[in-house]
């Protein structure tokens, strides 16, 4: 026969709740000490997964060292922001990891002054992080929720040289042309010509490209017309808008 089940008194019941608030399990509310040292998060990050693969340029680690990735990242995976791997952003959409952001900042060798139109803003990271070098930025984002979000992002955390335009980025920002590099966090099946027109000479062009199979490439402009090299073998969304139609 089974037996009956014990009640707990009450008195028992009330002297484990003040032993467990006291011990802080009712204590949900972040206190400073459980905040995390996100310095110390992005110093590890730079060293473990950037300097370690071979990213060298002073400008893109000092950069990858300031800007708080975990502001560019929604709540629910912030614990992860400094972690090894892409995360959602929303609307099917990532944010790149850190090796792959700094690396293809490092191959767009650009510095002070230089201006860069980006295709595919995201949450704003990779523009923040061209930002914090002194680069001045044209980016833009075919998903309106998600330009206006980063635009707000990027004006709040003081990255006032970006600027944001909601739209397709087939055709560029020719009205801003040339430009001394052109990236692209989206991958079309072949390089849109208009952004081939919108480089300087001597400029690059730092594009993953390829439908399933993708490459990370890097375009630049010569006297000449344009010279074309692969890096590495890379995953990214789809480009999509005007491009799909050509294709």
């Amino acid at each position: 026969m089974r037996e009956p089940r014990r009640r707990v008194p009450a008195v028992g019941v009330l002297a484990l709740g003040v032993l467990m608030a006291a011990c802080g399990f009712f204590d949900r509310g972040a206190s400073p000490a459980d905040t995390p040292d996100w310095a110390a998060l992005r110093e590890r990050m730079v060293r473990t997964q950037i300097e370690a693969r071979g990213v060298h340029d002073p400008l893109v680690l000092e950069a990858m060292r300031k800007v708080p990735r975990h502001e560019f990242v929604p709540e629910g995976v912030r614990n992860q922001a400094y972690a090894d791997s892409p995360l959602p952003i929303g609307e099917s959409q990532t944010i790149s990891q850190p090796y792959i952001v700094a690396l293809m900042t490092e191959l767009l060798e650009v510095g002070p002054g230089k201006r860069v139109l980006e295709i595919g803003t995201g949450s704003g990271y990779q523009s923040a992080v061209l930002a914090a070098m002194g680069v001045e930025v044209f980016t833009i984002e075919i998903r309106s929720r998600l330009c206006q979000e980063a635009a707000r992002r990027l004006d709040s955390l003081g990255y006032h040289t970006v600027h944001v335009r909601c739209g397709d980025g087939y055709a560029g920002w020719p009205e801003e042309a040339p430009f001394d590099g052109i990236i692209v966090t989206a991958a079309p099946e072949r390089i849109p010509e208009p952004l081939l027109d919108q480089l300087a000479v001597g400029g690059h062009m730092v594009i993953p490209v390829g439908a399933f199979y993708q490459e990370l490439k890097v375009i630049t402009r010569t006297p000449e017309g344009f010279s074309e090299r692969s890096v590495i073998p890379v995953r990214f969304v789809p480009m999509t808008g005007e491009v799909e139609r050509r294709d």
